[in-house]
Formats: C-alpha cells, structure tokens, sequence
C-alpha cells in the first residue's frame, strides 16, 4: 500500500536515493526524488520500488542528526524510528541511506552461486563504462560509422541546448544525425519529452525510422488518438499523455484546439522536418511557422531539417535562424549583409586553403577583422606560410556568423560515393497498342497526384515487364531493387512476373506488417535469396539495400527529392560499385518525357541537385502539361518540351553557379574545429569490438531463461522458451534473432544490435542488478593460506544529482571491490584463483551451518571495509571534480572567448555552460557510497576448524 509521505527505492534507478509518495491516484502513484530533481509516475501494480525500510541495529540519519535504529513504530502507515534517545520519522531521512540487505543475506546464509555474483560484479563494471562513453544511448543504434554524421552528433550533444539548423545536401543523412541528437539527449537526460513536426508524408517515415534505427517508440497522434483520451480524462491534455510524440501539421492546422494544447504541454526538445516549408517574410507568416515560433520561444532545443541550400531563398534561410535565436537573427537586411560579406571570407578561405597569397583588399579586410589581435595582424605579412595559413583560417572559423547554429555538409566535399550510370531501355512506341497507351497515360497521371487513387493495374501485355525480365537475365548473378509508386503496382509486377520469369521475388510495401516487410528485405539480402526486390514508394524511405547496385526505375515521382530518395537507397557512402539506374519507359509516354526532364534538364541520374525542388516550382506545371500533351500526340509538342528542357537546364546552371559562388565554405569548415567534433567517432572505434562483451550479454540473459543458439554469419538466435519473467522486452513473439556486429545489423535491418543502451540489454541488467540475486556469496578458494577467511565488499559510488547535468559522464556508478581479513587489513592484490572459481558449481556448502562464526566476522569486517571503500571512493570523487572543472572550464573559456570575436555565442548559452558546472561541483563532492555486495572467502580448511 502506497501512502503519501512513505519512502520508496527504485529498484531500477537506485541512483536516485530515497523517493517520497506525493500523491496516490486510482491505479497511479507519483514519487519525488528530491535529491536527484526527479519526479516519477508509476502503476501501482507493477511499479518497481521497495520500501524503505530499517531495522534495529541499523543507522539512519536526518535532520543533521545520525543513530542506530532500537526500535521502529508504525503510525497512520508511516514509520518511526527510536534509538539513542532521538527520533526520526521516515519523512525526516535524508535522501541518502545505506539500504543494502547483502550482509543480511550473508550472515543468515542465504547465498547465491558464485558464478552469480561474478555476473553480477562484471555487470557493474561494464555498465559503468557503457555509461561514461560519448556513445552511451548510441551503441545499439543501427547506423554507420560515417563520419560527418558523428561529427554533427558529437558536436551537438555538447550544446546546451542544441539550437541548430540541419542543412546537409540530399542523402547525407539529416533524418540520422537528428536521430542521433535525441537519442542522445534522451539517453543522458538531458531531455525526456520531445515533439517532432512533419509534413503528413513523412510522418510514417519518421517513425519507422526512429523504431529501427534507434529503438525509440514514438506515439503519432492525430484527432483520434485525442479524442480517446479526452474521453478517458476530459480535464487533461493529452499531448502530457506521451513522452514522445510525433505530429503532423496538417492534423494541427485543422484543429485549433489541438494546436492551442500542444503549446500548453511542456516539451525539452522540438525537432521540425522539411523545415523550408515554414513561410515567413516581414510582413506576414504562415500558420505552420507561427506554430514553430511560439514553440520555438519556449522549448529549450530546437532542431530544424532542410536541405534547401541558403542560396535559394536567403530571407526564408534567415527565417530559420531566427527560429533559433531570434535576439540573434532579428534583422533581415543586417543579415543579408551579413551574408553577402561571407562571399568574400570564403574567397579568402579557397586561396588560404590552396596556399595562395591574398591580395591587398583581402589582407585589409582581415587587418581589420584582426584589429585587436597583433599576433595575428602580423601573420597577414605571409599568407602562403602553411602556419600562418592554419591560423588565419582558425579565427576566420572562430569569428563565423552562424557556425554554431548550422551545420552544412556537401556531397561534394565529404566524398566516397558510387558513381551513376543511367541505362536507358526504351521502347519502340509503334509496338504498343492504343489500350496500352491509354493505361500509360493513366498510370501516368495516377502517379503525380498526391494520394495517389487506386487503379485497375494489369501488365501482362506491358512491353516494360519483358523488357524487366530481359535485363534479369542479362545480369544474372546481380541483385535489383524496383522501386515504384504504389502497392497495387508491386503486386500487378509480381503477378505478371509470376508467369513470364522464373527469378526469386520479394515484396515490399506498406501493405504488409512491418515483421513481414523486414523477412522480405532480410530474404533479399541473403546471397541465395530473392534477385528482385519490388518495393513500393515505402521502400525509398530510409532503408539501406546498398549491398546491391542495380536499381530500376518502373515508373517515376514528379518531386526530384523523391527521385534522389530512391536513387539513395543504393547511392550511399560505402556502396563498392557503381551505381546502375535502368530507365523503363515507352517513347513519347508520358513517363519517357518526365525522364527526359530529369535527365537532359537537372541531371538527376547522374549527380543529386540540391535545386530540385524550386526547379519543380517554378516548371512542375508545364511539365505535368507537356508530358500529357506528348502522350497524347499533341502538334508542337516536341518543340514545347525541347524549350522547356533548355529553359530548365539553363536555369539549373544559373543556379548551381549561384550555390557554388555563395558557398559558405567557413561553415563547412567550422565542425572540424570544435573540441567535440571525434568525441562520437572515437568512442565507437573503442567499443566495437570487444567480444568479451558479447559473451557476457549472452550469460547475462541465460540467467533468465534465454539459449543463445549461434547461426552462423554473426546471427545469434535468442530462444525465450524457458523465460523466467515477464520482465525482459523483445520476446512477445517469441524467438529473436539478433547480432553482435554492426555491419551485419546495417545490412539487416531486421536483426537488432545488442549493446548495453539496447532496450533489451538494458532490460535484463537492471533486473539483475535491481534484484538480490547474486550479491551474496560463499566460497572456497584452496590456493589461500591455511585459516585464512576474507571479505569481499563491493560498494558502488553513486552521485545523486539532476539527471539532466549527466554527472555519469565524469562519475558513472561506480563499483568498489574492498576484501578484508580477519585481522581487518586489506588485501587489495586479491582475486579468487581460477581453480576456485572452476570447483565452485560442484561444491555444495550449507552456509546456514556456520552463521555463527559469520555473526562475528562479517560486521567488523565489513565496517573496516567500508571505511576503504570511503578513501577510495573519495580519490574517484576527487578525480571526477577534477575532469569535470577541467572538461567545463575548458567549454567555458572556449565560450567566452569566441562570444568577444562572434555574436552567435549568446549569453543564455554561457549562463547555462556556468550553472551546469555550478551544480555539477556541488553535486559530485556529495556522491555517497552503498553497499551492494558481498562475498566470504575461506581457504580449504577453514570450515573444519569451525
């Protein structure tokens, strides 16, 4: 029973100290954990807390005042404490007390198997160092170590808060890199609810995205899904409902009542898709962008996504920023000047690069700039020194106007993709007949509506499926990936495929579950499964099936950043072949007229054009026109659509030379001065290979029921058929296939990657070390000198602080090893011999009979251990303050250093960088011990003396 004032443990967050009940409603409970700054909903049935309670004989302390327990009173349910003439009421105790029960356990010789407590003694040092890496709530995530994206991650995970713009050309992995940043924050708690915007299509993606790569279960909300809680609740918001939550504008802008609480409700981080969408001038903004103002204004992290390069629209880009920090951005034609001026910086950057001098307008320019700075004044004298190069550009990356709020990377320059290679198959139009025309046209039509209806599809006469299997046949040791628009084409595909071709087939669409369409992609990638994979439009959105090259394009998207989309499942970093795009298309169909656009007037199958999209703004009418006109064989057609393919080939140069021209090449250098910028990629290089982990993951959850069976090809199958509990995710369908390798998990995306930050990992160690079992022990070790008889105490270090300052960054949870003996001097040089270790399963010791001699030993012996475990936590404690003085000193005077040469390092951000080091060197001194194993050591003879 659950009654305000009672206190509580968390038995999976122990960290946390002493919670108190505020207040108990229906089947809920609400605990405060004061010390730590965290307040923690719980169902009352299945919350996993224990009752604080002690015992006479025990210490409490409160009130400043600290006493063995006599006796313990019970009043209205709360309990009261007595000994040493005072008295404590459990309201009174501090957050801090000792609550292990390990020496109990012990002394009245209810033990566990020593293989237990070496489990659970390595689950603590591994967890320790899981949660100290950079990479802690990343390690599981189903992602390639390509390093732009750990650098955009590493550097804004140091933010506090991140306030960034993601500005990435198509294909570099926006969607990831903000993927990461949350995952991040959510891991370290620096944010626990989080709202993501998107444009309706994008919405499923998103999901799906952030599930399989990030195992983070977002809720879609929509008026439905509000409708059912209001009805369960009609007082409360239902946006409070859910942690994480995805929405689209769309459902928003409908309902301006749901717009209203979706301001009300609390959130630490917005992130906002497509964010080029937003309208804003001087004058007026759109809904959509006034909606992400007031947001914006009250969330402390805001991550907006767009590809749309700044060139195309400087005062919709400066709209961004402004989003982010409007007392920075707050004046258009300041920043258009701005702007204009780095036009010229990135001149001088191209020539300090190349090792060119500069001329006297630029060293001007630069005196100017440097003005207060002698040093580097003087180093203008000679700028083709490599030295004085380095230099220069270093402050010009330091003194850059939005560096630190956006981060631009270029195909470009980051390099290591595949190049593209159209292969045309057209077919002759005289060999078609007029009813398959007309269904061409249809298709066509069909194809470029947003939906997309349903139509009535038959291709067992279309000439494009014998085309299909000819180039099957072709290339027959080769993989395919179709992509088209809809589910009702892949399933008209594989029914004339059916009778005309004897290839493996696989489907995918959005029609099938999301088990069912990953067996299907898991069977395409197997080397002697399916040749061709048939996906609909589902299957461009974010999947990687690199491991093949060929890509077919069946029909084609009116949006050329939909066309990029699907090129990119295959052209991506990594990919080790050349990319083959097969173009199937009747001449003068309308399909043969969108891909002429597409390729004589933006060049889409040869390179990714960062102006698709206002290239289809300002020609995606007319084309739509042309390409029926054509097909429908009106006069004048060809040279109309010759006119308009010259039209838009001339303004895609105008514009590409107007991108390459206003590149803002000090932004794209800018990440690589951060003190952040490796810290990600690092931590995975050190973490990725160690296969003592993996074995340990493995006996971890054998401890609960689960055979690990091997099946070859660094696939591990995880049998739950004797589970023990109810506890552990991932198993309610049964037997799970998983990897210990990242590669394999890339290219299986079915497969879940196993780390310490994975659900399931996570899981099964907080189990087992929330519980009781194997933190006591007995054993005998037959290498020990004649009577001798140790004790073994495992403390751990624990800082109870604000999960959002991340104080396990510099002092996880920290095991402690002490061993005594009877004389009660450390042995600090021991460990159990191996032979000890191997004999333990066989031996069987009643510890019961030898409570006795246990009642004596243990508890002088226990209390000089503690009294080690004191002086050593006290050097880690030490050690931490340490790193983190230095660690946030150094972040701090890089801050104020750059606030004196560049306006985007804003006050609010060094206040925050200043209260994070405040509370951290106030919290870190105050890390308590707790007592959280213990293990009695004898030699061979020593039970027979007793």
């Amino acid at each position: 029973m659950f009654v305000p004032g009672q206190r509580w443990i968390s038995t999976a967050e122990p960290e946390l100290g002493l919670g108190t009940v505020l207040r108990v409603e229906g089947r809920g409970v609400q605990v405060l954990f004061a010390k730590a700054g965290v307040l923690r909903p719980y169902a009352v049935d299945s919350a996993p807390l224990v009752r604080a309670e002690f015992r006479a004989g025990q210490r409490v302390a409160g009130k400043g005042i600290a006493f063995l327990v006599e006796r313990v009173e019970i009043k209205e349910e709360l309990l009261i404490y007595r000994g040493e003439g005072r008295e404590l009421h459990e309201g009174q105790l501090d957050d801090e007390q000792s609550v292990s029960q390990a020496d109990d356990r012990l002394v009245g010789g209810r033990t566990d198997p020593i293989s237990q407590f070496e489990l659970r003694l390595e689950g603590l040092r591994r967890r320790a160092a899981a949660r100290r890496s950079p990479s802690w709530g990343l390690g599981a995530a189903r992602i390639g170590l390509v390093p732009h994206q750990l650098r955009v991650a590493g550097i804004a995970a140091s933010r506090r808060p991140p306030r960034i713009l993601l500005a990435d050309e198509v294909g570099l992995g926006k969607t990831i890199e903000a993927g990461m940043i949350l995952a991040r924050q959510l891991a370290t708690g620096r944010a626990q609810r989080v709202l993501i915007l998107l444009p309706d299509t994008l919405v499923y993606q998103w999901f799906v995205e952030l599930f399989r790569r990030f195992n983070l279960s977002f809720a879609i909300y929509d008026e439905e899904r509000c409708e059912a809680l209001e009805q369960s609740d009609s007082t409360s918001n239902p946006f409070e409902d859910e942690q994480l939550v995805i929405a689209d504008f769309s459902f928003l802008e409908q309902s301006p009542k749901r717009a209203e609480q979706l301001l009300q409700a609390p959130w630490d981080l917005l992130v906002v898709d497509e964010a080029h969408h937003l309208a804003w001038s001087p004058d007026t903004a759109s809904p959509r962008y006034t909606l992400v103002e007031k947001l914006a204004a009250v969330t402390p992290g805001v991550i907006l996504l767009t590809a749309t390069p700044e060139q195309l629209g400087r005062s919709g880009h400066f709209a961004r920023l402004r989003l982010l920090d409007p007392q920075r951005y707050h004046d258009l034609d300041g920043y258009l000047a701005e702007a204009d001026s780095f036009q010229n910086l990135s001149r001088m950057t191209d020539a300090l690069l190349d090792g060119e001098s500069l001329d006297a307008e630029q060293r001007a320019m630069l005196a100017d700039a440097f003005r207060n700075d002698e040093a580097l004044t003087a180093r203008l004298a000679d700028t083709t020194k490599p030295e004085n190069a380095r230099e220069i550009l270093a402050a010009l990356i330091d003194r850059h106007g939005t560096g630190r709020s956006m981060f631009r990377n270029r195909r470009a320059g980051i390099g290591g993709f595949p190049k593209r290679l159209p292969v045309w198959h057209l077919l002759d139009a005289d060999n078609v007949d007029d009813n398959t025309r007309q269904m061409l046209l249809a298709e066509f039509h069909a194809d470029i509506q947003q939906p997309s209806p349903v139509l009535e599809l038959d291709y067992a006469n279309d000439p494009r499926v014998d085309a299909l299997v000819e180039l099957l046949q072709e290339h027959a040791q080769d993989k395919f990936l179709l992509i088209c628009r809809s589910q009702a084409k892949v399933l008209a595909l594989e029914e004339a495929l059916r009778t005309k071709s004897g290839v493996g087939v696989a489907r995918f669409h959005e029609g099938l579950g999301i088990v069912q369409r990953d067996r299907n992609a898991a069977y395409f990638a197997q080397p002697d499964g399916a040749r061709l994979l048939l996906c609909s439009e589902i299957g461009s959105e974010g999947r990687n099936f690199q491991f093949a090259h060929r890509l077919v394009l069946w029909d084609l998207p009116l949006d050329p950043d939909l066309l990029e989309q699907r090129i990119g499942r295959l052209d991506r970093i990594g990919q080790k072949h050349d990319i083959s795009i097969h173009i199937l298309a009747v001449t003068d169909s309308a399909q043969h007229v969108l891909a002429r656009w597409y390729d004589q007037g933006i060049d889409a199958f040869r390179s990714s054009p960062s102006d698709g999209r206002e290239l289809l703004r300002r020609y995606g009418e007319s084309l739509a026109r042309l390409a029926d006109e054509h097909a429908r064989g009106s006069d004048g057609r060809d040279q109309e659509l010759d006119a308009l393919i010259a039209e838009t080939r001339a303004s895609h140069e105008e514009m590409a030379e107007l991108i390459r021209a206003g590149r803002d090449h000090l932004l794209e250098l800018a990440s690589s001065r951060d003190p952040h910028a490796d810290d990600l990629h690092s931590a995975f290089t050190r973490e990725d290979n160690d296969p003592a982990r993996d074995a340990f993951v493995q006996r971890l959850l054998e401890q609960y029921g689960i055979h690990a069976e091997d099946l070859g090809s660094k696939v591990v199958l995880l049998d739950p058929q004797y589970l023990s509990t109810d506890a552990l995710p991932g198993f309610a369908e049964g037997p799970q296939s998983v990897t210990f390798d990242r590669d394999v998990a890339l290219a299986r995306e079915e497969l879940p990657l196993l780390r310490f930050d994975h659900p399931m990992v996570a899981a099964a160690l907080d189990l087992a070390l929330s519980g009781e079992q194997g933190n006591a022990a007995f054993m005998v070790d037959d290498v020990l000198p004649p009577r001798s008889a140790l004790l073994q105490a495992v403390f751990l270090l624990e800082c109870v602080a604000d999960r959002k300052l991340d104080p396990e960054r510099f002092l996880p949870t920290s095991p402690i090893v002490v061993t005594i003996d009877t004389r009660l001097a450390e042995r600090a040089d021991f460990e159990p011999s191996d032979i000890a270790l191997r004999k333990a399963a066989d031996r069987n010791i009643e510890v019961a009979r030898y409570r006795k001699f246990l009642t004596k030993l243990v508890p002088p012996m226990l209390e000089k251990a503690e009294v080690v475990a004191g002086q050593r936590g006290q050097a880690l404690i030490d050690d931490a303050v340490a790193l983190a003085t230095d660690t946030l000193d150094a972040d701090l005077s890089r801050l104020l250093s750059l606030r004196a040469v560049n306006p985007s390092i804003s006050e609010a951000e060094i206040a925050a960088v200043s209260e994070e080091r405040s509370a951290l060197l106030a919290a870190l001194p105050l890390s308590r011990l707790r007592l959280d194993a213990v293990r009695f050591v004898v030699s061979a003879d020593f039970l027979a003396l007793r």
